[in-house]
């Protein structure tokens, strides 16, 4: 695990790991915050064992609805951050374990599919970290002090830009412009993606200039 920990490829997959499904929280949660339902149709009508009516009663109840949507935006832009992502997938792990059985339990066609993956993905950021987050199972933790891509400021700055974007997207505009949001999302996690490789490339460029010198 500490080899792989060292590559490249696998640590641009962990970060972007936790753009992505930090970001699909932070999309989802303000729609709770701001008091509006998933749609614009009231599911009460609907069978009392239905997905819809299961979520009107949600939306419902006011304060709980909205505590949801604060949990979402707290984990979603800790993984955002790079930086306090630890703490960001372990408060993110009972919010999707509780999505994804709650798809489970009502008819979602396919959606289960896609909560389920997020699931799979946030168990993977713990796996990932999980030399230091075992203490919380009273194991002795071992420090990694590996030079990993994450402690680059570059990755904190562009899930800030990323966070930002999505946050002032949903709870400032949120109409027909989703394309432009999401392609702006797109070009700035290239962007970084770029310039984070690049920034990498010259630091192991020097090293390898110093150690032969």
């Amino acid at each position: 695990m500490k080899r792989i920990k060292e590559m490249v490829l696998p640590q641009i997959f962990i970060i972007y790991t936790r753009y992505l499904i930090g970001n699909a929280f932070v999309f989802a949660s303000l729609i709770k915050i701001k008091g509006y339902r998933f749609t614009s149709e009231s599911g009460e009508l609907n069978p009392i064992n239905s997905a819809w009516h299961f979520f009107e009663t949600l939306y419902q109840s006011g304060l709980y609805w909205q505590f949801i949507g604060v949990g979402q935006l707290i984990a979603g832009f800790l993984l955002m951050t790079q930086r306090y992502s630890k703490l960001g997938a372990l408060i993110y792990l009972p919010i999707i374990s509780n999505i994804f059985v709650i798809t489970l339990s009502y008819y979602f066609a396919y959606t289960p599919v896609i909560t389920g993956l997020m699931l799979l993905a946030n168990l993977l950021l713990i796996i990932w970290e999980w030399n230091e987050l075992k203490i919380i199972v009273n194991l002795q933790p071992s420090i990694d002090k590996t030079e990993r891509l994450e402690k680059d400021k570059i990755w904190q700055i562009i899930g800030l830009i990323l966070f930002a974007l999505t946050f002032t997207y949903r709870a400032f505009i949120d109409d027909y412009s989703l394309m432009i949001w999401f392609a702006v999302s797109v070009l700035v996690g290239l962007a970084g993606l770029v310039m984070g490789l690049y920034k990498n490339s010259r630091k192991s460029l020097k090293l390898i200039r110093y150690a032969s010198r």
